[in-house]
């Protein structure tokens, strides 16, 4: 008997010892993860902070001045669906690399394109930070996939946190980036590759179990049957009028500040502060949809997207940009987040590939014809004038969402009747 409980005892701490130490490595995995998103998040608000600027410098005319924002948007709606394939074949940790050295080498390219007065080579070269997006957007999946079920809600959320600390240090490394080599801005664009070459060395510690093979006989219902719901139709709206919104307007404040006299100390601040809006509700926006019911967020979320209109006719000194640029970013967070999770009931396990790839490659062509006709739209009418250009867009996503309320609430009205 003293035996079986020593031979029981030792099993235990065999058991509990692998058991921390599977805690102890995917903790690891999810805390490299997340530092891998705050540097790619970096690159990108690096792009959006100065990439209008550097366009201007070197564009043949201010409409063509946001061109290298556009063009890192393109990169990212072309790779995102290779980028998927490519790792479900090779695995997520190679992906990974992969799109961060692509960033590396569009931060040289951005650089020799600003440094040699080529628009086109600037472009490509954003273009590719875009690919390396493409690749990144996937990192929070990963998280998932490295966690258990306990720790997956906190995996995810650590990851998306990155974007608080890019928030911060990504104005900062393009404003610093920015003076040292002439022409302007080629520094901020070296710094870019600095970045994403340190994410590429990172990355190598990844460990991410290989994909699973997952054969189904279900094959679900046809795309038009998916896409035509009500509630799908709702939330890639909603969803996209957050991201269009967003995108425009961000994509014009570092312009239209410069234009009203601001320095780009400020402008930078104002986008740390937009950012910071976009992610810290991240961590209580669940639970207020759990709470009020998603449509209901999203409803504020267009609220505050009509308010971040409304501030910049208050004037345009740095209190009324970075006010305005605030409710910006929480709007986005609601819509956008609302819009995801309203989608999610849209569909089954058997449905969600083509259901995720139309709704992403709808939002990521809204971004992309955003951020490309920020700077023309700028030019042509004001910055004032392009806010309140917004408000009809808002009013019929405000409307979409009192009309899906209104039919759940007559559905449930008539289910209680029967």
């Amino acid at each position: 008997m003293i035996r079986v409980k020593s031979r029981s005892l030792s099993s235990f701490r065999v058991k509990s010892v692998i058991g921390l130490h599977r805690f102890g490595s995917m903790r690891r995995q999810v805390l490299l993860l997340a530092i891998a998103q705050a540097l790619f998040q970096t690159t990108s608000v690096m792009v959006m902070t100065v990439g209008g600027l550097a366009g201007g410098l070197i564009a043949p005319s201010p409409q063509l001045a946001t061109a290298p924002i556009a063009a890192m948007f393109l990169g990212t709606a072309v790779a995102t669906f290779p980028a998927s394939l490519w790792m479900a074949r090779v695995g997520r940790r190679q992906g990974f690399i992969v799109g961060a050295l692509l960033g590396m080498i569009g931060g040289v390219a951005a650089a020799a394109g600003l440094w040699l007065g080529s628009l086109l080579l600037l472009a490509f070269g954003t273009f590719l930070v875009g690919t390396y997006q493409a690749f990144a957007q996937f990192y929070r999946f990963a998280a998932s996939e490295v966690a258990d079920d306990a720790f997956r809600p906190r995996a995810i959320s650590l990851v998306l946190a990155g974007g608080i600390v890019a928030a911060l240090a990504g104005p900062l490394l393009a404003r610093l980036g920015g003076p040292p080599i002439s022409p302007e801005y080629v520094g901020s664009f070296l710094l870019l590759a600095v970045v994403s070459l340190i994410a590429a060395g990172l990355l190598i510690g990844l460990r991410i179990p290989a994909p699973r093979a997952e054969a189904t006989t279900v094959q679900g219902r046809r795309w038009r049957a998916i896409v035509l719901q009500p509630a799908y139709l709702v939330a890639l709206f909603g969803a996209a009028t957050g991201y269009g919104v967003m995108i425009l307007a961000m994509t014009a404040t570092p312009i239209a500040m410069l234009h009203h006299h601001h320095e780009l100390a400020a402008a930078t601040t104002v986008i740390q502060l937009h950012v910071l809006g976009m992610f810290l509700p991240s961590f209580f926006t669940g639970s207020l949809i759990i709470r009020f019911g998603v449509l209901r967020i999203m409803f504020v979320g267009v609220a505050l997207l009509a308010a971040h209109v409304f501030m910049t006719l208050t004037g345009t000194g740095f209190n009324s940009f970075a006010g305005a640029l605030v409710m910006l970013g929480v709007g986005w967070n609601f819509l956008y987040i609302g819009g995801t999770t309203l989608l999610t009931t849209a569909y089954d396990a058997a449905e969600k590939g083509r259901a995720q790839a139309t709704n992403d490659m709808s939002i990521f062509v809204v971004g992309l014809a955003s951020s490309l006709s920020a700077g023309a739209l700028l030019e042509a009418v004001g910055w004032q004038t392009l806010n309140l250009m917004l408000l009809p867009w808002l009013a019929m996503a405000a409307l979409t969402l009192l009309w899906l309320g209104y039919r759940r609430r007559r559905a449930v009205a008539v289910a209680h009747a029967d």
